[in-house]
């Protein structure tokens, strides 16, 4: 397991709108509604960028193709152009089990990334897919 250390809350710019909380995403420079999920990948982004990645080569909720099915990314961490590492998140209540395992190992058919990872804010756990071996720290940038 992967032991991410996230930004304390008040670093985050947060607004309301129309009733519902919005968060700033630093990545997509744009207002996101903050949903549980969306608070999760907000603060994986933060503690990606904290470890020296650069939000310029980060793409949030990117649409990928497969077998003819539109899918989205959560996180895509991208190097020497090509995509490296998919980080799959789900809110802080979702247990990673193994059909979030399946989820990324999907989108890595389309992809083919070095590393995968998975996220619900309290555990996070990573492989590497060329060595098969589990991660226990992130992958230095």
């Amino acid at each position: 397991m992967i032991k991410a250390i996230y930004p304390p809350p008040t670093s985050f710019n947060i607004q309301q709108e129309n009733g519902k909380e919005q968060i700033f995403d630093v990545v997509r420079k744009q207002w996101v509604r903050l949903t549980p999920e969306e608070w999760v990948r907000q603060n994986f982004i933060h503690f990606l960028l904290n470890n020296a990645y650069p939000a310029s080569l980060i793409a949030v909720e990117k649409e990928i193709v497969l077998n003819d099915l539109k899918k989205r990314c959560d996180i895509i961490v991208y190097r020497n152009g090509e995509p490296w590492m998919i980080i799959e998140c789900k809110e802080t209540n979702v247990p990673l089990t193994e059909k979030v395992v399946h989820q990324v190992l999907n989108y890595n058919q389309a992809l083919l990334v070095k590393y995968l990872l998975i996220t619900n804010g309290t555990e996070t756990f990573g492989l590497n897919t060329q060595t098969k071996e589990a991660l226990t720290t992130l992958p230095i940038y």
